[in-house]
């Protein structure tokens, strides 16, 4: 259904028709404006006014986070545009060329992951010694957290036990043995 439109002399708006005309809930728009991304005047009665070049602001604030970009850095790109006026394609140009390598790295990432998994898509064993997603004893617990071996810019991994400490694992580990060993484990 479409959303009615303010007339274009009303310069302001409420909290209400910046969230219909946005497509944003109105407790996003609070978050937004409690984080600094978002700026609003109170009317005498409390309530919040939105001038109409906000719309613009969202719009950018939302195409940046489908690009992965985090709201802090959102947050220091809006501050760059000027205050009152909606930012126009100069505005954007300057901001996109900022995120553009983020972007392109992010791109990469995706690719990555994608080719790296594209032999376990399907195979369901996650046993294989070069599954990307297997980790026994939580071998890469001390290495940090979340899958290490899919992120990007890991540590390199260090032997558990024997060898000399801190000396990188060359090659994923044989399968079905202990954590610097070559012996099976008690249980899986």
């Amino acid at each position: 259904m479409p959303v009615a439109r303010p007339s274009y002399d009303v310069t302001e708006l409420t909290v209400g028709q910046l969230s219909a005309r946005s497509g944003v809930a109105v407790t996003t728009l609070h978050f937004y404006e409690s984080k600094g991304l978002l700026r609003s005047r109170r009317t005498p009665g409390n309530q919040r006014r939105y001038t109409r070049d906000t719309l613009r602001r969202i719009s950018v604030i939302r195409v940046a986070q489908r690009m992965g970009i985090p709201l802090s850095t959102i947050g220091d790109a809006l501050a760059e545009l000027p205050e009152g006026r909606t930012p126009n394609r100069s505005d954007w140009a300057r901001l996109s060329r900022r995120w553009r390598a983020v972007l392109t790295e992010r791109i990469d990432e995706l690719l990555a992951l994608r080719d790296g998994l594209e032999e376990c898509i399907g195979c369901g064993c996650l046993s294989v010694s070069a599954c990307p997603l297997t980790n026994p004893y939580d071998e890469l617990g001390e290495e940090g957290p979340g899958p290490r071996r899919l992120l990007g810019g890991e540590p390199a991994r260090t032997a558990a036990r024997g060898g000399e400490r801190g000396a990188p694992v060359v090659g994923p580990r044989e399968s079905g043995t202990r954590p610097g060993t070559a012996e099976p484990p008690e249980s899986l």
